[in-house]
C-alpha cells in the first residue's frame, strides 16, 4: 500500500450514517484474503459485538473492486451500464480489481449486519455536534 493505512468505511443501513477508521498493520491483517460478501467480526476495528459485511472497496490506484472478478489482480472487463451521458446499452471496457482484499487495497467498504453494545449514535456522531465542538 505504499506506506498508506488501510481505511475501513462502515455504514449503518438503518440510519444511513457512515464513518471511517484508519486501520494499523496488525488490524488490517484481519481483513486480508477476505472477499466481498464475507461477514467479519468488528472487534478488530474497535467495534466489539458488531458484525460487518464487506460490500466493496478500491485499490491504491483508485480502481474499484468488483464482486464477480476473482482474485486480487487488476483486469479490464467489458461493462454494459446506463450511467448518465452514455447511450442505452453502450458497452465500455473498464479496469477493475478482483473481489479479494490484498496488500494493495486502500479502502474497504462494509455495512453493519449485527449490532453490539454501543448505540449507533455513539458510533456515528452527528456532523453538527462535531463542528460546534471544534468552534469552542
Amino acid at each position: 500500500m505504499l506506506g498508506d493505512l488501510l481505511k475501513l468505511v462502515y455504514s449503518d443501513k438503518k440510519t444511513g450514517r457512515s464513518a471511517q477508521i484508519e486501520l494499523s498493520k496488525d488490524m488490517e491483517a484481519a481483513l486480508l484474503n477476505r472477499k466481498i460478501g464475507d461477514v467479519v467480526e468488528g472487534a478488530f476495528a474497535g467495534l466489539p459485538g458488531f458484525k460487518l459485511k464487506i460490500t466493496g472497496g478500491s485499490d491504491s490506484s483508485g480502481f474499484p473492486m468488483k464482486k464477480n472478478v476473482t482474485g486480487t489482480a487488476k483486469r479490464k472487463i467489458l461493462t454494459q451500464a446506463e450511467p448518465s451521458g452514455r447511450s442505452k446499452g453502450e458497452r465500455r471496457r473498464s479496469t477493475v480489481v478482483g473481489n479479494t482484499i490484498s496488500a494493495s487495497t486502500a479502502q474497504v467498504n462494509a455495512a453493519i449486519e449485527e449490532y453490539g453494545d454501543k448505540s449507533p449514535d455513539e458510533i456515528f456522531p452527528k456532523k453538527e455536534a462535531e463542528k460546534k465542538e471544534d468552534k469552542k
